[in-house]
């Protein structure tokens, strides 16, 4: 019995609905336009015609393997961070809605700053450091990203959203002093990992297998990064410059005590949608 596309995308988000997905319509839709080859648009204006067998298929397919517990970003190889479309892959965390608080807290400083240098470091997919871009048009950013498969997928999202003229994405490992020759920035954000190491193996599944376990771990009690940063990157903040950290759940008060004992002042933190300090900020010292 053929199956209307209509049919087919309200049949999969019950079917979602009723496996407890929160975020099923939006899951429903980006799984049948990938597995039938269309766009958002072309999904609505062809809502009456008939799949074939052979995309129903697909799409089924590609809705088991998502209630076994693989992403639907991971899937379909892309996903949305601050209005960009973004590449995604098995070698970077899929940017959350959380992070966008990040994003949106550093834009708002870096867009009162003019010309001026910003390093998203652990960039991961480049999503913060490409928002803060498309966003400051007077903002030049490097992308700093330690892993190589990550590094492809910061290079082809500079590309597919138009920002080589700007962006820059570069190796660089955050537990190490960064090179003089990479010279000062007026703002440094970053998303690092902060999972504490015994705890991965207890995050949910679509996590703990797919997700890459190298932008998870933050070391024993998931701070590492926050030291090392703090300690080793403030060298490359301009005096006066500002440091922007993701944090996770508890960790708040923790990265405002390490940032305060690096020689940052004016320390704030910031809650995400769900009421939980999730962003910490503060500006580098200067000596008089």
């Amino acid at each position: 019995m053929a199956t209307t596309y209509n049919n087919l995308y309200l049949d999969i988000r019950q079917q979602l609905r009723r496996a407890g997905i929160e975020e099923a319509t939006l899951e429903a839709r980006e799984l049948v336009c990938f597995g039938t080859n269309k766009s958002r648009e072309e999904l609505a204006r062809d809502g009456g015609l008939y799949a074939s067998p052979e995309l129903e298929h697909r799409v089924r397919d590609l809705v088991r393997r998502h209630l076994e517990g693989e992403p639907v970003a991971y899937l379909i190889g892309e996903w949305e961070f601050y209005g960009l479309p973004l590449d995604i892959s098995r070698d970077v965390l899929i940017p959350r809605p959380d992070t966008e608080v990040l994003a949106e807290q550093a834009i708002g400083y870096i867009k009162t700053l003019g010309e001026c240098r910003v390093l998203d470091l652990c960039a991961g997919s480049g999503c913060i450091g490409l928002a803060v871009a498309a966003q400051v048009p007077q903002a030049r950013v490097v992308l700093g990203e330690w892993s190589d498969g990550a590094l492809k997928i910061c290079r082809q999202n500079v590309r597919r959203n138009s920002l080589t003229a700007r962006v820059v994405p570069m190796q660089a490992d955050a537990r190490e002093k960064p090179e003089k020759s990479l010279g000062e920035f007026q703002c440094i954000v970053s998303n690092p990992p902060y999972i504490p190491r015994a705890d991965i193996e207890t995050l949910d599944t679509s996590v703990k297998d797919y997700e890459p376990h190298l932008a998870l771990d933050g070391g024993e009690d998931g701070l590492d990064f926050y030291r090392s940063i703090s300690e080793k990157w403030k060298e490359a903040l301009a005096p006066g410059g500002r440091l922007y950290f993701e944090v996770g759940i508890g960790q708040a008060d923790n990265v405002l005590r390490i940032m305060r004992t690096q020689g940052f002042g004016d320390i704030q933190v910031v809650k995400d949608h769900h009421d939980i300090p999730r962003v910490v900020f503060g500006t580098l010292c200067t000596e008089l």
